[in-house]
């Protein structure tokens, strides 16, 4: 655990702020995306203090900060929650021996109580009929008063302090009456150490918040441990919560628990049925609903980035009454200035002044979908002998994935026609490449498109997210300007490649180029994000109006 006050640029911390931004796996030690939004937010509010809690995994899994730490940022400290474990799943430690003590009966049955709300809000939204209305009514006000009676337990000495629930006679009569009733895996050793560590960090980020220096309001940038954090800050102060989803965490943690390798599956070969996950993939993904759940029934306000998110949130148990969408935003001015440093040309130009380069601008992980790029560039190459793939992203984050990609793009006879480049200021790449391309199976509305279509870029994307409304348009009025691009199918390379192939012809390039520098200047201005979230920061941290 960093301590508090030790600033990656060793700035004096501990101030109380204006707004205390609890960031997961982004800002300052992770580039793009989320981290640029962020970036972008804390300077263009100069006025307002910030402080910023980073939570991660191991300390291990990120290097050195790659952000600077603008000015109005007066604290700073950095978590990780899994940097010791208790015991691995399926370790052959014997979960007797961790019983001492009682327990307190009263907390672990409100306890039990709690888990209850969330099982049976997950059950009426997945298999019962009518189950809208029973999400929206079922329990809210009692999920309210157990929490807010359970979370002043979790500190040191208190009723359900972490060694109370890590070693006492209370909490193995929890988790065995649990594993009797719910659970279908056979294995009570492989269910006994996965509460453990499902829950362990829950003491750790209640151990956060009571340590925090005071803001004025608390802005997640997602659910989760992050969201967590910030419903246990607004509960524990009084002072609003304010939640910006970029995409949906509940989705893509369940994309990684679909893909991991760590959880085991003891169902025998005549039980295993591979349209079905197993039972500790989906207590992962249930454990990861319900903390949503926590964090939007906290919320004073719940922003998404585009229409079809919001109404995702509502699915995963928003309140409708606090959602609403504000979009990205680019600096129009800055991006147009990379239009000079191409050649001018019409639309009757010649292919050559078009560079036959195809660039994905992410990080090389398996949500990017690096492989079916890959695939489309060999596709694309045999129509398009001059093409190139560049790959620009870090490819720190998931290494064998990452080796894969290279040992891919080798099998193909790529090695000439695709480059790796790690990290690059996009400045530098856009007016270096003909097309931007995404591949990816998920994303919200990615910035680096817009970027793109401001510099006069097209793009070509799957169909995932915000993507076919920043390419095709969102209403009459801004399909009427035109496709920026192409939308393709998700894991779809004969697409990817055909769709690359036309946006490179000169008569589609061009027009594409004018409907997204149209688009993004009428519709995704850096001024509008800015003045709708000088509202919200002004609205509730003068205490809002639920």
């Amino acid at each position: 655990m960093r301590p508090h006050g030790d600033l990656p640029n060793s700035r004096p911390s501990g101030e109380a702020a204006d707004i205390a931004l609890l960031l997961e796996g982004t800002f300052p030690y992770v580039r793009g995306g989320v981290s640029a939004w962020v970036d972008l937010l804390i300077r263009a509010f100069p006025e307002l203090t910030f402080s910023v809690v980073f939570i991660g995994s191991r300390r291990d899994d990120y290097g050195a900060p790659v952000y600077p730490m603008p000015a109005n940022i007066v604290h700073f400290e950095a978590h990780y929650l899994y940097e010791t474990a208790d015991a691995p799943v399926g370790a052959a430690a014997d979960p007797v021996r961790t019983r001492q003590g009682s327990g307190d009966a009263n907390a672990f049955a409100q306890m039990a109580r709690m888990h209850d709300l969330f099982r049976q809000r997950h059950e009426a939204r997945d298999g019962h009929e009518g189950h809208d209305c029973a999400i929206d009514d079922m329990g809210v006000d009692d999920l309210h008063a157990i929490l807010s009676r359970i979370l002043p337990m979790l500190g040191e000495a208190q009723a359900l302090a972490l060694p109370e629930f890590l070693h006492s006679e209370r909490a193995w009569d929890f988790i065995t009456q649990r594993y009797e009733r719910y659970c279908h895996d056979p294995s009570f050793t492989d269910y006994f150490w996965t509460i453990r560590a499902m829950h362990k960090p829950i003491w750790q980020l209640a151990g956060i918040a009571g340590a925090l220096p005071p803001a004025r309001l608390y802005h997640t940038v997602s659910t989760g441990y992050a969201g967590l954090l910030g419903a246990m800050l607004s509960k524990r102060t009084g002072r609003p919560l304010l939640v910006t989803e970029h995409g949906s965490y509940t989705k893509e943690r369940k994309l990684d628990l679909l893909q991991s390798e760590w959880l085991r599956d003891n169902r025998g070969p005549f039980e295993r049925d591979i349209s079905r996950v197993g039972y500790f993939q989906n207590l992962w993904m249930r454990f990861f609903e319900a903390i949503g759940r926590v964090c939007y029934d906290t919320a004073n306000e719940i922003v998404s980035l585009y229409e079809g998110n919001r109404q995702r949130q509502v699915s995963d148990g928003a309140p409708v009454h606090k959602t609403r969408s504000i979009a990205n935003g680019v600096d129009i001015a800055r991006f147009a200035a990379l239009r000079v440093a191409r050649r001018e040309t019409d639309a009757q130009a010649d292919r050559a002044d078009i560079p036959p380069i195809v660039a994905l601008v992410g990080r090389v992980v398996p949500i990017k979908d690096i492989k079916t790029f890959l695939r489309a560039i060999f596709i694309a190459y045999r129509a398009r002998p001059d093409l190139q793939g560049w790959i620009i992203g870090p490819d720190t984050e998931d290494t064998a994935y990452a080796q894969e990609c290279r040992d891919l793009a080798e099998s193909l006879g790529m090695e000439y026609q695709v480059r790796f480049m790690g990290y690059r200021a996009i400045e530098s790449v856009l007016p270096q490449i003909g097309v931007l391309a995404l591949s990816s199976v998920s994303e919200a509305l990615p910035l680096v498109m817009l970027e793109a279509a401001a510099a006069g870029v097209p793009v070509v994307a799957t169909d995932v997210g915000a993507c076919r409304q920043l390419i095709e348009g969102n209403g009459a009025e801004d399909r009427a300007l035109g496709s920026s691009g192409r939308i393709v199918p998700m894991a779809d390379p004969e697409a990817l490649a055909a769709a690359i192939v036309d946006v490179l012809e000169p008569d589609v390039w061009h027009a594409a180029s004018r409907a997204g520098i149209a688009r993004v200047e009428r519709h995704y201005r850096l001024d509008t994000l800015c003045d709708a979230y000088r509202t919200l920061y002004g609205r509730w941290m003068d205490g809002g109006d639920d």
